[in-house]
């Protein structure tokens, strides 16, 4: 692991709001990465197939009711007609806590495979907390002291992990940030993408617009949908930045703030291109409000300004002071 950060990438990083690192994972360890990715990522995916096998209908239902009236009433009317019917059975999911969620007991967005998003690519959330190896290289103290000194903190927590397969010919990530959409605001937020392919203009590697994290606000943001540009219209004043495309190698990763506007192109190949990002959160930072990726039962737990530092959630990687 190319954990340690020079000053010219430090420099770099506080300019840009973002920075490549060619080969920060050797050879190893990007095998380890890939293999228990790739595990977690199936296993999510083989029990929402069993699902829809076990029933079809009310997917396609809600999908020819969305068509009609929009997706939010038509979450609405599922919500009246479950609080009427009660809880279908489902197959057992991953994790219990977040049956309520609104991606429900996966943690992925392939609930509903025929929406835009979820052809955007395939998201499943929180792997690190079912495989022993992903925790072993997300809670690297390495990686935390790297984060730390990107971000100019003196402690780092995990917010969450996440894989995210661009499928062929989906759709294109539109321009957004990160920090905006979590259960907490701050400045100094950092994702760590991995490359798990090699990524390539054709393939959907990241862009990046330089600097944008200098002027970008919580209060000012847009979520991924079909209009990429649509963040440009809440700063047009970004319009006049260059992009810049971050094509790598697999092992390589991309450091961005939580702040920096960025996105990703459609995958113009046959193959999937695969990659695994984590979320990282000053220790010290504060419930806002938002639930985004939290548990039902932590969610309502919590009241604003509340600390998040649930171990088993947000886990410490890297202090000062524990040296």
């Amino acid at each position: 692991m190319k954990s340690i950060i020079s000053t010219a990438q430090l420099e770099q990083y506080r300019r840009d709001g973002f920075l490549v690192v060619d080969g920060f994972y050797d050879e190893g360890e990007l095998e380890r990465l890939r293999s228990a990715v790739d595990d977690s990522v199936e296993r999510r995916l083989a029990v929402v197939r069993a699902s829809k096998a076990l029933r079809p209908w009310p997917a396609r239902v809600k999908t020819r009711v969305a068509a009609l009236v929009g997706l939010s009433r038509a979450n609405r009317i599922a919500a009246s007609v479950r609080a009427v019917l009660g809880k279908k059975r489902l197959p057992e999911g991953l994790d219990p806590a977040y049956a309520g969620f609104n991606w429900g007991l996966l943690n992925t967005n392939q609930r509903e495979e025929e929406g835009y998003c979820a052809q955007v690519y395939t998201q499943c959330l929180r792997l690190s907390a079912e495989s022993e190896t992903l925790r072993a290289l997300v809670l690297d103290r390495r990686l935390g002291e790297a984060v730390a000194c990107l971000a100019g903190i003196d402690g780092v927590r995990l917010y969450h992990d996440q894989a995210l397969f661009k499928q062929p010919f989906g759709n294109p990530t539109a321009l957004h940030l990160d920090n905006p959409y979590w259960s907490f605001k701050s400045q100094r937020a950092l994702t760590m993408w991995v490359a798990l392919d090699d990524t390539t203009l054709a393939n959907g590697c990241l862009w990046y617009l330089p600097g944008s994290h200098l002027s970008a606000t919580h209060g000012k943001a847009v979520h991924i949908g079909e209009d990429f540009a649509g963040l440009l219209k809440l700063y047009p004043e970004w319009r006049s930045i260059e992009p810049v495309a971050c094509p790598c190698k697999a092992g390589s990763v991309v450091f961005h703030s939580g702040m920096t506007a960025h996105g990703a192109g459609v995958n113009l190949s046959t193959r999937v291109r695969r990659a695994f990002a984590c979320a990282f959160m000053p220790d010290g930072a504060t419930f806002n409000g938002k639930q985004d990726v939290l548990p039902d039962d932590y969610f309502k737990s919590l009241q604003p300004g509340a600390l998040l530092n649930r171990e088993s959630l947000h886990p410490l990687i890297w202090s000062r002071q524990q040296g």
